[in-house]
């Protein structure tokens, strides 16, 4: 029985209502807005045509992703890391898990030898920024490569995607109840956060978690991915209806 007070009474096994915006931006290949609560991140797709030096199989590719926090996107403003003068771990760490998996289901060998440049930018953060920005992200990186296509500069004759991917935070609280995709507070307040990396074929591409305080069994565990994959179906769901238009894979 989960007794913890969620915003909006939302239960337990719920996600956040979830909303993502095509197109949100002109200029890139693509771009979503996507909305997961009261988190907010824009994700867009850019392309270059080149690739970095240790890509060595002519006409692969390359898929990275660049992460940003914005000042207003905080109670108290952040400060601009270019004002520091460097990158926090944090957006170092966040950025190579979205460009990490991201590539795992791409056909890198198809697109070209061309960089494709995620960037995710949180506009408002309420918890989950990572996971919102994986999901925004795969999907403006497959609209974008689909676009790609249909311009000619990609000439693989299937779309070099290999599953739908989504993400979505799980936490077990000290007393033992477990949540679905935490905001900040409830972030705040777990003893246990996983972030849970999925295809829809049930693959999990990464998961990443750690105990605060107490332990976890191998139960709990269990148990908390499976709470995961349910966010994960929703979610893809999400992404269905924007990618449908385009795609079918």
């Amino acid at each position: 029985m989960n007794s913890f007070k969620r915003k909006s009474a939302r239960l337990y096994n719920k996600i956040r209502e979830v909303e993502i915006i095509p197109d949100f931006q002109s200029k890139p290949l693509a771009s979503v807005l996507v909305k997961m609560g009261d988190t907010q991140v824009i994700c867009a797709c850019s392309e270059e045509a080149k690739v970095p030096p240790f890509i060595n199989e002519p006409g692969s590719g390359w898929v990275t992703a660049e992460y940003s926090l914005l000042p207003s996107a905080t109670e108290t403003r952040t400060q601009r890391e270019a004002a520091k003068g460097k990158q926090s771990g944090r957006t170092t760490e966040i950025q190579r898990i979205i460009g990490r998996c991201l590539r795992s289901v791409v056909d890198l060998s198809s697109i070209g030898e061309r960089t494709l440049y995620i960037d995710c930018d949180t506009i408002q953060a309420d918890g989950g920024t990572r996971t919102a920005a994986i999901t925004g992200g795969f999907t403006a990186l497959a609209v974008a490569i689909v676009r790609l296509m249909d311009l000619g500069k990609i000439t693989a004759e299937k779309v070099p995607l290999k599953d739908y991917l989504a993400a979505v935070s799980v936490g077990l609280l000290q007393s033992g109840e477990m949540l679905l995709d935490l905001d900040y507070y409830e972030d705040s307040n777990a003893a246990v956060d996983l972030n849970v990396i999925r295809t829809a074929n049930g693959k999990y591409v990464e998961i990443q978690g750690g105990a605060e305080k107490e332990p976890f069994s191998r139960q709990q565990l269990d148990e908390m991915l499976k709470l995961a994959d349910a966010g994960i179906e929703e979610l893809i769901v999400a992404q269905r209806k924007i990618l449908d238009k385009y795609v079918k894979f």
